[in-house]
């Protein structure tokens, strides 16, 4: 399943858990940038949108409801994504929204949230130096030492998943079967644990449900692997 997809299933799932201020504000907020940076940035490198919550209600220094454009949560990390244009602020008009923002970021960070800021024009023109630029920023909360990944994935697993990411991210149980010189029905269990573990999704043949192909989810926790 494509981006277009998925980023679909994932609004109706937030939108489905809110009501009232919270289910208007992310009908309202979550706009062009956010899912530009969606698309162009989180999805190259994760492949799937876990752990990352839209237009996230945090309360400010006063207590006041705020809503960060995103968070990514996963177990004790907390990053706070901001996608930021070219406001009235940066031109020094609206000098007290500028201040109250800067004080809602520190206060976030007190609250033990990281807190990022992505520039609106580089989705746009530069999304490749965002995407470098959050591999590094998360990688050493993501990446799992080769000890770790000898418990997370077989040999199997793991020669599998090198096939896939050869045949361009997407392959057949046949050419799996074939190539590695496994019997077809160990590749399939194989498959279903690794679409189990968020690894591999499975595609449909067109206008069937049968299963003919497999999709590699790509992450930035996969470093450890090859």
């Amino acid at each position: 399943m494509g981006f277009a997809e998925e980023h679909m299933k994932w609004l109706v799932f937030h939108k489905k858990r809110r009501s009232g201020e919270r289910l208007d504000r992310l009908e309202r907020g979550h706009g062009h940038g956010e899912k530009i940076f969606v698309e162009r940035v989180w999805w190259p490198i994760f492949g799937h949108m876990d752990d990352l919550h839209p237009e996230y209600e945090v309360s400010d220094w006063r207590g006041r409801p705020y809503f960060v454009d995103f968070v990514w949560k996963r177990g004790e990390i907390k990053v706070a994504i901001e996608v930021k244009g070219y406001g009235p602020h940066v031109q020094q008009i609206d000098r007290t929204r500028y201040r109250q923002e800067l004080n809602r970021e520190t206060y976030l960070q007190i609250a033990g949230y990281q807190v990022v800021a992505v520039p609106y024009d580089d989705l746009e023109s530069a999304s490749d130096l965002t995407i470098s630029l959050f591999k590094s920023l998360l990688a050493p909360s993501l990446l799992i030492n080769t000890d770790e990944l000898e418990h997370h994935y077989t040999r199997l697993e793991r020669d599998i998943m090198r096939a896939v990411v050869r045949w361009n991210g997407m392959i057949r149980p046949v050419d799996l079967a074939n190539g590695l010189r496994v019997h077809p029905r160990t590749i399939r269990k194989s498959l279903t644990r690794l679409c189990e573990k968020g690894k591999l999704r499975p595609v449909p043949a067109s206008g069937s449900s049968r299963i003919c192909r497999y999709e590699y989810v790509p992450s930035i926790m996969n470093n450890g692997l090859w």
